[in-house]
C-alpha cells in the first residue's frame, strides 16, 4: 500500500481514482454527468487522455474536490483517492489488487489514503485553504483523514437550528417527505419554494421561500430565507454593476448574464471580477466571484479543450455536441455556468419549479427576446406565440460559421426548438 500512498501527494497535475462500494471496482474518474452519476472507466491506456485533471496551478484542490463531491447524486457510494494524472493507470491496477485480496476489517485501512470531505470542508470553513496542501498530505500519510457514513453533507443533523425551523412552520420529517433536508445538510438552498411562515410584528402570514444553512460571521449555523421577489428592478445598480439592456434580457431568458463584469465588495471595497445569475424561483440576483468559477473537464462523456473551458468560464453559453446521455443516446445542448447552482447547467432544461403545492405561482413561460444569441424580429416572435414555425438566418456556430434554419416554441418544455428543416413541411 505504500505505493498508493506516495501517490497521493500533492503534484502538479492530478486525478481521482474511485472506489465503487457495490462491485468493489477500481476506475479513473471523467466527470460527472448533469443529473449527478459518476462518469468513470477501467484502467484502459487508449483512454488516458480522456480522465479528469486537476492543475493545482488553476485552483486549490480543497475548492476543487468540495466542488466536485456535492455535484454526485449518491456519494456515500464512492471513496475517492488523489493520485498523480501519469501514474493514475498503474495505481489503478495496484489498488484494484490490493482491494480484491482485503478482508472487510482491513478494508478499513483505507480511509487513511482516500480523500475525507470532513477534512476539505473544514479547511475551507476555517479559511485556511492557502495552507491545504500540507495539511492534506499529511492526513494522507498518517490516517488522520478519515471518512464516515454521513461524508456527503456538509453539515450535520444534529448541528441544525431546529428550534428556528420550528419557528417557519417546519421539522424534520416535513423537509425530508418533501425532498428539501439532502440538499439543506449539503449546503445548497432548497430545490424547490417551501411555505415558510413570516412574522412581521404581530401579523403572522405564510410566504413562499428558499432555505439554505449558512455559517455566519459569528461562526453560528443559521437558516437563511431566501423570499421570492415579484420582480428585480434592474433600474438599480448590483454591487456597483449597472445593467444593460442586453443584461436584462440574458437574465430573464435565461438566468445568465453571459459576461464577466466588476462588482464592488461592500465590506472591502474591492473591485472582484464575477458572473451573476438570476434565481428563476425567488428572483434573487446570485452573484460568484470568477476565481471560484469551477468547470469541469468532461461533460456527459466529451472532453473539454481549453477555449471551450475559457468560455464557460467567461460566463458565455456554449453548444457541445455528442454527449452521452444516461440511456446511452447522443444528444447535442447548450450550456452555461449557473452561479446560484455554481456548476455548468443545460439551458434546454426548465429546471426552475416549485414545490407541489405552490405550482400556480408561476405563469407559463414566454417566448424569448432572442434565440442563441440574435435577437428576434417582432414578427418572428408572433409567429411562435403563435405556435407557428419562424425562419431565422444569420446565426453563428462556436467556429464562426453563419447557418439557419427554422424555429417553433414548445410551451410544454419553455424553449424554442431548432431545426433545419421546415417541421411542418413532410
Amino acid at each position: 500500500m505504500n505505493k498508493i500512498g506516495n501517490h497521493t501527494a500533492i503534484s502538479e497535475v492530478s486525478t481521482l481514482l474511485v472506489l465503487r462500494h457495490s462491485n468493489n471496482s477500481v476506475g479513473i474518474v471523467q466527470g460527472i454527468e448533469h443529473n449527478g452519476n459518476l462518469i468513470d472507466f477501467q484502467p484502459d491506456r487508449n483512454k488516458v487522455d480522456t480522465i479528469m485533471r486537476i492543475d493545482s496551478a488553476e485552483y486549490s484542490f480543497t475548492d476543487f474536490y468540495s466542488d466536485f463531491y456535492h455535484q454526485l447524486k449518491d456519494p456515500s457510494e464512492y471513496s475517492f483517492f488523489k493520485v498523480r494524472e501519469f501514474e493514475a493507470h498503474d495505481t489503478a491496477i495496484d489498488l484494484q489488487e490490493y482491494i480484491d485480496c482485503l478482508s472487510e476489517g482491513e478494508r478499513q485501512d483505507l480511509k487513511a489514503v482516500e480523500v475525507s470531505i470532513e477534512a476539505v470542508n473544514a479547511i475551507r470553513n476555517k479559511r485556511t485553504i492557502e495552507n491545504e496542501p500540507s495539511v492534506l498530505k499529511k492526513g494522507f500519510s498518517n490516517g488522520s483523514v478519515t471518512s464516515n457514513s454521513s461524508s456527503q453533507y456538509r453539515y450535520q443533523i444534529e448541528d441544525v437550528p431546529w428550534d428556528t425551523i420550528a419557528e417557519l412552520g417546519l421539522d424534520s420529517e416535513k423537509l425530508e417527505e418533501i425532498g428539501a433536508l439532502d440538499s439543506l445538510l449539503k449546503g445548497y438552498k432548497t430545490p424547490m419554494l417551501i411555505p415558510v411562515l413570516f412574522k412581521d410584528g404581530e401579523t403572522v402570514s405564510q410566504i413562499d421561500a428558499r432555505l439554505q444553512l449558512r455559517i455566519d460571521d459569528d461562526g453560528e449555523l443559521i437558516v437563511k430565507v431566501h423570499r421570492v421577489c415579484k420582480k428585480v428592478d434592474f433600474r438599480k445598480k448590483f454591487k456597483g454593476h449597472k445593467f444593460t439592456k442586453e443584461d436584462r434580457i440574458n437574465l430573464l431568458n435565461s438566468g445568465n448574464m453571459g459576461r464577466v463584469v466588476d462588482l464592488i465588495d461592500a465590506v472591502t471595497g474591492e473591485i472582484i471580477p464575477s458572473l451573476i445569475s438570476l434565481d428563476r424561483l425567488t428572483n434573487e440576483l446570485i452573484s460568484l466571484w470568477v476565481e471560484f468559477v469551477r468547470i469541469p473537464d468532461v461533460l456527459c462523456g466529451v472532453r473539454l479543450d481549453l477555449e471551450q473551458k475559457q468560455v464557460l468560464r467567461d460566463g458565455k453559453s456554449l453548444c457541445i455536441e455528442n454527449m452521452l446521455s444516461k440511456k446511452g443516446k447522443l444528444f447535442s445542448a447548450m450550456v452555461q455556468f449557473n452561479t446560484d447552482r455554481q456548476w455548468v447547467e443545460f439551458l434546454f432544461e426548465n429546471k426552475f419549479r416549485s414545490s407541489g403545492f405552490s405550482e400556480g405561482h408561476h405563469s407559463e413561460r414566454e417566448v424569448p427576446l432572442a434565440f442563441r444569441g440574435k435577437k428576434l424580429r417582432r414578427w418572428q416572435m408572433d409567429k411562435l406565440k403563435a405556435g407557428d414555425v419562424a425562419y431565422i438566418k444569420g446565426l453563428e456556430s462556436r467556429k464562426g460559421k453563419t447557418y439557419q434554419g427554422y424555429m417553433i416554441f414548445d410551451k410544454t418544455i419553455g424553449r424554442i426548438v431548432f431545426s433545419f428543416k421546415n417541421p411542418k413541411k413532410k
